[in-house]
């Protein structure tokens, strides 16, 4: 088996670990970390399945960074989470290693860090980079700002998904709601909040569940949204265990990496044909060129495409089938 780009700085001896405690930050549940010393290793991590994860693996794991000796920084697909990833690290450790894959842009951080630092010792390999250097204050200006309010008037913050503006299929998925929807209702993949005030205005809801696995836009959602009627769940929606709901209303995610993943938009499915009670109904906005269709009739007996444009789809769903 093909060593990872840590196993190789660290075995080669490109890098040498200062003693005391190490965080490795935002790692997916399947990033190499057998060469570190396990005693002395724990995960900073918000994305629940993930979290979960790790958890089950043994490993502490704490959604702030500590002081420690050494962090690890797994670059993430949002760039500025990215350079506040690493405005973090530096405040909070005394050595600093970034991993992560070209396609989630580590060679454009690599470029910005060398830009400041000058020279830096690099590995390539596996369509990726690795690459360290001593903490520094150089960096200080990439600190994610406090949550604000962005022009669509929420709060959001780097590293949530659609922080600069409302998702347009939300937005479609919004404008298709019913006047009136059941008492009891969830928002699987919630996300910062929006869909929470549209259905807090229809006739009829007594109850909405925002069940969402991010703990940046949990957070979020809990400044956006002030009525008593919603309660914020830090989750992964796909395994959450709830009482039997009257109605759900998602957008769910299609892809963890660049490349899309038609089977977690699946996975919601199937989660709200299972979440739902008998009589339930099921709200759903999907991008156009993601096949859903054959795993919702699978799932309910009544399937409606109720609005589409362009880029969106929006299904109604009732009667899950068990």
């Amino acid at each position: 088996m093909s060593q990872s780009r840590l196993s190789t700085a660290l075995s080669d001896g490109l890098i040498a670990l200062p003693s005391g405690n190490i965080a490795v930050m935002r790692p997916p549940a399947t990033y190499d970390v057998s060469a570190l010393p396990r005693g002395q290793t724990q995960i900073v991590h918000g994305f629940f399945p993930d979290v979960a994860a790790w958890q089950s693996g043994g490993y502490a794991v704490n959604q702030a960074l500590p002081e420690v000796a050494v962090a690890i920084v797994v670059v993430p697909r949002a760039k500025a989470l990215a350079r506040a990833m690493v405005a973090e690290a530096c405040a909070k450790a005394d050595f600093i290693i970034i991993d992560g894959q070209k396609t989630d842009g580590v060679d454009s951080l690599f470029k910005a860090c060398r830009k400041a630092l000058g020279d830096l010792a690099s590995v390539t390999k596996g369509h990726g980079r690795i690459f360290w250097f001593a903490a520094t204050d150089a960096f200080a200006e990439w600190a994610a700002p406090a949550s604000e309010k962005g022009p669509h008037g929420y709060f959001t913050t780097a590293g949530v998904f659609s922080d600069g503006a409302v998702d347009a299929g939300s937005a479609l998925l919004a404008e298709s709601l019913p006047g009136k929807l059941p008492a009891r209702m969830a928002d699987l993949g919630a996300g910062w909040g929006y869909l929470a005030g549209p259905i807090l205005a229809r006739d009829g809801v007594k109850a909405l569940d925002m069940i969402e696995a991010e703990a940046l836009s949990v957070e979020c959602a809990k400044r956006n949204v002030s009525d008593a009627r919603a309660v914020c769940h830090w989750a992964d929606a796909t395994r959450f265990e709830g009482e039997a709901y009257d109605g759900i209303v998602m957008n769910p995610p299609f892809h963890t990496s660049r490349a899309s993943d038609p089977g977690l938009g699946r996975a919601f499915i199937q989660a709200a044909a299972r979440l739902l009670a008998p009589h339930g109904k099921l709200w759903m906005v999907a991008n156009r060129h993601l096949p859903y269709e054959a795993t919702l009739t699978e799932c309910f007996r009544n399937v409606d495409m109720i609005a589409s444009n362009g880029a969106f789809k929006v299904f109604h769903a009732n009667r899950p089938l068990r």
